[in-house]
């Protein structure tokens, strides 16, 4: 039977092509343990599978399956740095916090490769990565990025393409320039959730699916995580939800909102052989970005409409399909075989979020459509913490993430407003 998320709409490609998933039981009744984690996508099961094999007693519990949200659901692409270019990062907080921010984000990169290496994680990865331009008058800003990156910040794998390389190595003339990585890539994100679980428990986590947490307070020194059939007591707690934290915890849900976000995947490209030619992972200059690629088995993988609100987003497949063909006329009338969506979590600057928000409890999120390898890492870094280690966590923590304005009750609809409005200017 095909597991239908309660959290996020449609049946993904990945969920298709990964077979029936391991299951976790529910946590039913109560336990005593070093540290609880909430929320079981990359950074949670990260952070318990490094604190489980350094001895540290953990329970982790996930409100849905294992991937549900974000982590096993997104386009799967690695990136470069943080959401923000070396050169923002540098205006905004100084060149020395950027580029630890930037050698961070590295950092980041060797860990998720060494971790999917070390446990066997077929993880799909296939290198190169493209950013373009949707619009005329990037290329002085491009061929920027590439001098700051290889002079400034020691990364000599970014090079601009013109005109020409752009329409033939994205297989769509609608594109003016673009810059061309080859220090990153693309994965198969839910191999590598599917992957992080099973070495977490190996390494002696206690993992629980379908098991939400209803409530979090201090009591007499000690963290209670309360459940629908039991709870968790802890010394220390980590709240990993990301979009998905709803009204668990106040600070962290004014700063992190949900954002829907769709993908659809094509039928294979079997008569296609000039869209990405390369099978590198791509995306636009747009505020609301457009981020595309082709899959292991030659489908399309195309991402772009976003939503914000929670409301039914009826059939994913038309809206993704309309912006396919805009690059694509051609794929006018190929099959759409998967269209899903899930919520990501972005702050207002769309930088991460990770904060102390009451003694013991550390939440971690925010990733902005930027998280593939900085919440794996982050959750490793987490459970370094813990272990007593000082971490590039610090530099996450002085990044300045006000929250939303407008409040529990306003902050939807002026976020809907002010992202309308970035949308409407991507079209012209």
């Amino acid at each position: 039977m095909t597991w239908q998320s309660p959290i996020a709409p449609g049946i993904s490609w990945y969920q298709a092509s990964v077979g029936e998933r391991p299951a976790y039981a529910v946590l039913d009744g109560s336990r005593h343990v070093d540290v609880a984690v909430i929320g079981g996508g990359f950074t949670g099961l990260q952070a318990a599978y490094h604190l489980a094999k350094a001895g540290v007693s953990v329970t982790l519990i996930d409100g849905a399956r294992f991937g549900d949200g974000a982590s096993g659901r997104n386009g799967g692409q690695i990136g470069t740095g943080q959401r923000w270019t070396p050169e923002e990062m540098e205006a905004k907080y100084g060149y020395e916090a950027a580029k630890r921010l930037f050698d961070m984000a590295e950092d980041a990169k060797r860990h998720l490769h060494a971790f999917a290496a070390e446990h066997g994680i077929d993880i799909d990865y296939h290198p190169g990565q493209m950013n373009v331009a949707h619009k005329p008058g990037h290329e002085k800003e491009y061929r920027d990025e590439v001098e700051i990156a290889a002079t400034r910040y020691n990364y000599p794998h970014m090079r601009f393409m013109d005109t020409v390389e752009t329409a033939e190595r994205v297989g769509s003339k609608r594109f003016h320039c673009g810059l061309f990585d080859s220090g990153t890539g693309h994965i198969h994100p839910l191999k590598l959730v599917t992957g992080v679980a099973k070495a977490a428990q190996a390494a002696g986590a206690s993992l629980h699916e379908l098991t939400r947490a209803k409530s979090i307070e201090r009591v007499g020194g000690k963290i209670v995580v309360e459940t629908e059939r039991g709870s968790i007591t802890a010394d220390r707690v980590l709240i990993a939800t990301n979009a998905y934290i709803d009204g668990l915890e106040p600070v962290t849900s004014a700063h992190v909102m949900p954002i829907g976000s769709f993908i659809g995947a094509t039928a294979p490209l079997t008569d296609f052989p000039n869209i990405i030619p390369g099978g590198e992972s791509i995306a636009d200059s747009r505020f609301v970005v457009r981020y595309f690629r082709k899959t292991k088995d030659n489908r399309l993988l195309f991402g772009g409409r976003e939503a914000y609100t929670k409301d039914d987003p009826g059939d994913i497949s038309i809206h993704i399909r309309r912006q396919i063909c805009e690059l694509y006329p051609e794929l006018e009338k190929i099959d759409i075989t998967h269209a899903w969506g899930g919520f990501v979590g972005i702050t207002l600057p769309r930088q991460p979020f990770v904060r102390e928000v009451m003694p013991g409890v550390t939440s971690i999120g925010g990733y902005s459509g930027h998280g593939v390898m900085l919440s794996n890492y982050c959750g490793k870094l987490y459970a370094d913490e813990i272990l007593g280690a000082k971490t590039d966590l610090d530099g996450l923590r002085a990044l300045k993430i006000p929250a939303f304005p407008g409040g529990p009750r306003f902050r939807s609809p002026l976020l809907f407003l002010a992202l309308t409005w970035y949308a409407l200017r991507d079209r012209f």
